[in-house]
C-alpha cells in the first residue's frame, strides 16, 4: 500500500481505510516535490501530521483546510449518509480561497485539535467553497440572514442529515470571551449537539420554519405584468438620495465597488439629460480610481473599502470585480471623454494580464487579501503597502519624495503603520508643492509605478486562487472584448477570443458546459450564470472581432441556456440545469449584489439576440422572465441593477448598426466609422461589420438586416436602423456620430 510521509487520523476520527490512503498517496505524487502542507500540525518527518478527504480535491479552498485535524468531507452524498448512518447533525462550513476571516477561522478553530476532536466526535463537517457551489452557498446563507439578519463568509451552518437547517453565523471566536464576544465557537459545538440530542422536535420544527422560508425566499411567485419606466425613476432617486457627495458612491460602509449603478446612472442621464446623474457616476468613478481600494502599483482593485473614504481595503482581489470595473470605467470614459477613465481601464486589464491569465489564455479568479509580513506569519495587505524608506529604496530620493506626496505615503502610515498608496493630493497640487512643472509629475509618475511593481515583485506575495470560473471567464471575455472596440486595441480582443477557445476546449465536455476547470479536470455542473455571463462574453467578442463564429457560439449556448434553465411555466430562471443535485430548493437568482445575477444577465442577452436576429421568440422569452421579476423590479429596483439596464434596453429603440465593407478589402478599414462607438456612449445597439458577397450573405443567414446592404460607391458604408427602418447610409463619421447619438426620452 502507497503511504503518505506521515499520517495520523484526525483526533475522534477513525482510521482511514486502505483504499483512501492509497488515494492520497497518489494525490500526493501528481501534486509534486513542492508541495507544502498548509497546517500548524506536523508528524516527527516535518510533513503534514493529519490529512482529510479535501485532500482529493482540486478546489484551491479546500485544499486550504486538507491537513486541518478537523475530519472533513466535501459536499455530497457521503457525508449525509454517514450522518444519519450515525444520527449526528451537520456542521457545514462555506467560505473561498481569499477570504480574510475564513483564514482566521481556520488558525484558530479548526487547526485547534481540541475542538477538531469534539467537531468529529459529535457532526459530520463539510467543507464547501462558495465559488464552486454557490447554489449550495446560496441556500445557507438565506437561512444565515433569515436566523440573524446578517450575513458573509466564513458561512457556518448546522444541519440535519435531511440538509435542513436549524442554526448558522458567520465568523465566530474559537472559546467563549474571546476578543470579549460572549459565543465561542467550542461552546456553541457543545450546546448545539446537546439540544439536537434533547430536543429533536423542536429541532425538527425550526427546521421546517427555516426550509419555509427559504424556498418563498429563493423561488417567489412572481407576477405577470411587464415593469414599467417607473423602477428606472426609482432607482435613480433612491441613488441620489443615498449618494456620498464627498466621496462618491452610497454613503455607507463599508463601500463596495460601484460598478452596477454607475452603468445604471450614465444610462439615466443619457435617457433623462439631467446631469446630476452624470456627475454621481464620474464623482464615483473619480473617487474609486484615487482611492486605496485602487492599486496604484500592480493595477486592478482590492475588493472593497471598509472605510468610507475609500481608502482602506479588504486586500484580496476578485476576477468579477476588475472585470466589471472595466466596463464601467470603459462606459464613463465614452460618456465623458475622460482619458484618465480609459487610462484606469487599462490598468485593470494589464493587472489581469499580468496576474492572473493562465496557459492558454483563460484566468484565474482571485488573489488573497494576507501575505507573509515580518516574521513570515500572514497579514492582511503586507504585499501592497509601504514605508518612506521602501519608497527610496526602490525610487532613490527625488522620486520618492514625488511619489510620497502624491500618494501620501507618511512616516505614521495609514494601515498600521504603513502606508496605502492613494491619491492624496492632485497633480496640479503636488507639482505646485514641489515646484516643478506638472508634464515633469506626469513623465516621472508611470515610470516610478513600474519601478515599485518590480520592488514589490520581490516580497512574498499572496496566494492565487488558480481555478479557472466559467462564469467568471465570460465576464473577462466582456471586459477585454468591449475595451478592444472601445480603445481600438486588437490585443485586447485576441486575449478575449483566448480565453473563449479554452473554455471550448477545456470547460466544455460530454456536451455540458462545467463551473471550473483546475489541474486538468473539469468539474461541477455549469449553472445559470456560468451560461449567461457566457452567451453575453459570445456577444461582446462578435461586436469587437466581427467574426460570425461567436455570434454563432452565442446562439448556440443561449439554445442550452434555454433547454435546461428556463422556467417554461412561469418565466425567469433556475440557478441549476436539469439534472442537477436535489437541493432544498431549487432557486430561481435575481438579486444582483456584488455581482449580476444570471437571470438580469440572460435578459439582456435575449433582447441583443433579438436584434441581432429578429427572432420574435428572444423578446417574448425575455418579457416572460421580466414579467416573472417585476415585483420586486418595481418595489426594490436598486436590488435589481444589473436588470435595469437590460430595462432601459427594452423601453428604448435599440439601434442595429451594420457596417458594410467593400469586396476585398479588409475589415481594419472600418476602423474609422467604428471610431464612433468609441466617442459615443450608446449602450442600447448591436453592432455588425461584414465584408460585401458570401461573408455578408452568411451573415445573413444570423442577422437578416444586414442583407443587401451596400458599400455605397465603393467606400466603407454604415447604416444605422431602428426597429428596422434605417436612416440614409453614410461614409461620413460626423453624420454618423449625428445618427448613433440620437436619444430617446425615457416613457415616463
Amino acid at each position: 500500500m502507497e503511504k503518505l510521509p506521515s499520517y495520523s487520523p484526525p483526533p475522534g476520527a477513525s482510521r482511514v481505510d486502505p483504499e483512501r490512503m492509497t488515494r492520497f498517496a497518489h494525490a500526493l505524487r501528481m501534486r509534486g516535490e513542492g508541495y507544502q502542507p498548509r497546517t500548524k500540525h506536523h508528524g516527527p518527518d516535518g510533513w503534514a501530521k493529519y490529512t482529510n478527504r479535501l485532500f482529493l480535491e482540486t478546489s484551491p479552498y479546500l485544499l486550504q483546510h486538507a491537513h486541518n485535524p478537523v475530519d472533513w468531507y466535501s459536499w455530497g452524498d457521503e457525508a449525509f449518509e454517514q450522518a444519519r448512518r450515525l444520527g449526528r447533525p451537520v456542521f457545514v462550513s462555506i467560505g473561498y480561497s481569499t477570504c480574510h476571516w475564513c483564514h482566521v477561522m481556520e488558525e484558530e478553530s479548526f487547526e485547534d485539535e481540541e475542538i477538531a476532536r469534539f467537531l468529529n466526535e459529535n457532526y459530520i463537517a463539510v467543507k464547501v467553497d462558495r465559488e464552486e457551489r454557490p447554489d449550495v452557498d446560496a441556500i445557507y446563507m438565506k437561512a444565515v440572514q433569515g436566523f440573524s439578519g446578517t450575513g458573509g463568509w466564513p458561512l457556518n451552518v448546522w444541519l440535519t442529515p435531511d440538509r435542513k437547517p436549524f442554526f448558522g453565523g458567520t465568523y465566530f471566536p474559537p472559546r467563549d470571551g474571546r476578543y470579549g464576544k460572549g459565543s465561542g465557537f467550542l461552546e456553541i459545538l457543545q450546546a448545539l449537539s446537546d439540544s439536537y440530542v434533547s430536543m429533536p422536535s423542536e429541532v425538527e420544527e425550526f427546521c421546517s420554519k427555516a426550509t419555509a422560508f427559504i424556498r418563498q425566499a429563493l423561488s417567489p411567485e412572481g407576477g405577470d405584468d411587464l415593469p414599467t419606466a417607473e423602477a428606472l425613476t426609482d432607482a435613480a432617486r433612491f441613488y441620489r438620495d443615498h449618494f456620498d457627495p464627498v466621496n462618491g458612491g452610497m454613503a455607507a460602509v463599508p463601500k463596495f465597488p460601484s460598478h452596477l449603478p454607475v452603468r445604471f446612472l450614465l444610462r439615466f442621464h443619457r435617457r433623462t439629460g439631467d446631469g446630476s446623474y452624470l456627475d454621481m457616476a464620474r464623482r464615483t468613478l473619480e473617487a474609486m480610481a484615487a482611492g486605496g481600494i485602487c492599486d496604484h502599483v500592480g493595477g486592478g482593485f482590492h475588493r472593497y473599502a471598509t472605510d468610507g473614504k475609500w481608502l482602506v481595503p479588504h486586500f484580496e482581489k476578485m476576477l468579477y470585480d476588475n472585470a466589471l470595473l472595466v466596463a464601467a470605467y470603459l462606459e464613463g470614459y465614452q460618456a465623458t471623454g475622460r482619458k484618465d477613465f480609459a487610462r484606469v481601464a487599462r490598468e485593470t486589464l494589464r493587472f489581469i494580464e499580468r496576474d492572473m491569465t493562465a496557459p492558454g489564455g483563460a484566468f484565474y479568479s482571485a488573489t488573497d487579501a494576507d501575505s507573509p509580513g515580518e516574521g513570515g506569519r500572514r497579514e492582511e495587505g503586507a504585499f501592497f503597502t509601504w514605508t518612506p524608506a521602501e519608497l527610496e529604496a526602490a525610487l532613490g530620493p527625488e522620486r520618492a519624495r514625488i511619489v510620497a506626496l502624491h500618494y501620501g505615503v507618511t512616516e505614521g502610515g495609514n494601515f498600521e503603520g504603513r502606508s496605502i498608496l492613494h491619491v492624496s493630493a492632485s497633480p496640479t497640487a503636488v507639482a505646485r508643492d514641489l515646484g516643478i512643472p506638472e508634464a515633469e509629475l506626469d513623465a516621472v509618475l508611470p515610470e516610478a509605478k513600474e519601478l515599485l511593481y518590480r520592488a514589490r515583485s520581490f516580497r512574498p506575495g499572496p496566494i492565487r486562487d488558480e481555478k479557472i470560473l466559467t462564469a467568471w471567464n465570460g465576464l473577462a471575455i466582456s471586459a477585454y472584448a468591449r475595451a478592444g472596440l472601445v480603445l481600438d486595441d486588437p490585443g485586447y480582443v485576441e486575449r478575449a477570443c483566448r480565453a473563449a477557445r479554452f473554455l471550448l476546449e477545456n470547460a466544455f465536455r460530454g456536451g455540458r458546459l462545467h463551473r471550473t476547470w483546475k489541474d486538468g479536470e473539469a468539474r461541477h455542473p455549469g449553472l445559470l450564470e456560468d451560461h449567461a455571463f457566457l452567451v453575453a462574453g459570445f456577444l461582446d467578442l462578435y461586436e469587437a472581432s466581427a467574426d460570425l463564429t461567436w455570434l454563432e457560439e452565442a446562439v448556440s449556448m443561449d439554445a442550452v441556456l434555454a433547454d435546461r434553465f428556463e422556467d417554461k411555466d412561469r418565466g425567469g430562471f433556475f440557478l441549476t440545469g436539469d439534472g442537477h443535485e436535489e437541493l432544498l430548493v431549487r432557486e430561481k437568482p435575481m438579486y444582483d449584489g456584488a455581482e449580476p445575477a444570471g437571470t438580469s444577465v440572460a435578459v439582456l442577452n435575449l433582447l441583443r439576440l433579438h436584434e441581432f436576429t429578429t427572432d420574435p421568440r428572444y423578446r417574448a422569452r425575455a418579457e416572460k422572465a421580466f414579467r416573472y421579476a417585476a415585483p420586486t423590479l418595481m418595489s426594490n429596483p436598486i436590488s435589481l441593477s444589473e436588470m435595469l439596464l437590460a430595462l432601459d434596453f427594452l423601453l428604448d429603440r435599440p439601434k442595429q448598426v451594420v457596417v458594410v465593407v467593400p469586396r476585398g478589402a479588409g475589415k481594419d478599414e472600418a476602423a474609422p466609422l467604428l471610431s464612433a462607438f468609441r466617442d459615443r456612449f450608446v449602450p442600447n445597439r448591436v453592432l455588425s461589420v461584414v465584408r460585401e458577397g458570401q461573408e455578408q450573405e452568411k451573415a445573413a443567414r444570423i442577422i437578416p438586416w444586414v442583407r443587401e446592404k451596400e458599400a455605397v460607391g465603393g467606400r466603407v458604408t454604415a447604416y444605422v436602423c431602428e426597429g428596422r427602418t434605417c436612416m440614409p447610409p453614410t461614409g461620413n463619421l460626423v453624420e454618423l456620430l449625428r445618427q448613433v447619438g440620437t436619444v430617446h426620452p425615457l416613457p415616463l
